[in-house]
């Protein structure tokens, strides 16, 4: 399944229950040797919801959120479900123009994103290079958003991992590279921590249009165009997050998960 591009292999592991681990996970999200795939995701019951999702990146990496592939669990159980994740309990539905998530409250605090110490997260007493200060909002996971006049010059791939590895963050960070276009409309570019440049990330979505909302540079709702394309965020100060945009189905399959 995707979202925008940003792609997944989703297990089914209602029925029979799945270990997976770290090196596993690499091992199926690998697009050489294995499957292939920006996320792994484990569908598995919950007590309190009527699933529970597990991402992993392809890195191996376990990791608390993903908005792109909260959109994609309704089309996979084939109705609108609550999802425990270890961001907390997310609400999904269908939609007009694909799948709406309430992806919960932003968290503004320096320990909530986490950093390493305490700092303005609107905007941080931190940058690198030439880039603006940035501002950080953790959305069940971490992000860091540098907002930007024009990306011209600006190397993502060498800043993206050389921010998210920063002492500065001990969870890691994803970073987001901002521009906004108009009132309700931002370019985004996202280097997801454990997956690296992607086509679309939906929290890297949420947290930029929470931290512009924030710095009164846009109103809600917002479009943010990603490189596989647009998702709509909304939000008002102390409310929660809505995220709405496509998911898609390619193909299903069987694998012998001691293969890989």
């Amino acid at each position: 399944m995707h979202g925008l591009g940003n792609d997944f292999v989703v297990i089914d592991a209602r029925a029979d229950a799945i270990e997976m681990t770290p090196n596993l996970a690499r091992a199926i999200a690998d697009r050489h040797a294995g499957i292939g795939c920006d996320q792994l995701i484990l569908i598995g019951n919950a007590p309190d919801a009527d699933v529970s999702m597990q991402i992993f990146n392809a890195d191996g990496s376990e990791v608390e959120a993903c908005g792109n592939a909260t959109r994609c669990v309704p089309l996979f159980v084939g109705r609108d479900v609550s999802i425990r994740t270890k961001a907390g309990l997310l609400e999904a539905k269908a939609v007009d123009g694909g799948v709406s998530v309430d992806m919960g409250a932003p968290r503004f605090a320096w320990d909530a994103i986490p950093l390493a110490y305490p700092m303005d997260t609107l905007t941080m007493g931190a940058s690198w290079e030439d880039l603006p200060a940035p501002a950080a909002v953790n959305v069940g996971n971490p992000h860091v958003i540098f907002f930007l006049d024009a990306w011209d010059g600006v190397n993502f791939e060498r800043l993206g991992p050389l921010i998210e590895t920063d002492p500065l963050f001990p969870a890691r960070i994803n970073v987001n590279f901002a521009q906004v276009l108009d009132d309700n409309h931002i370019r985004l570019i996202v280097w997801e921590r454990g997956a690296g440049l992607t086509r679309a990330c939906g929290t890297g979505a949420c947290a930029t249009a929470v931290a512009a909302i924030r710095r009164k540079l846009v109103r809600g709702p917002v479009t943010v165009s990603l490189p596989g394309g647009d998702l709509v965020i909304d939000w008002a100060p102390g409310g929660t997050i809505s995220m709405t945009g496509p998911a898609t189905h390619v193909f299903d399959g069987e694998a012998d998960w001691s293969r890989f």
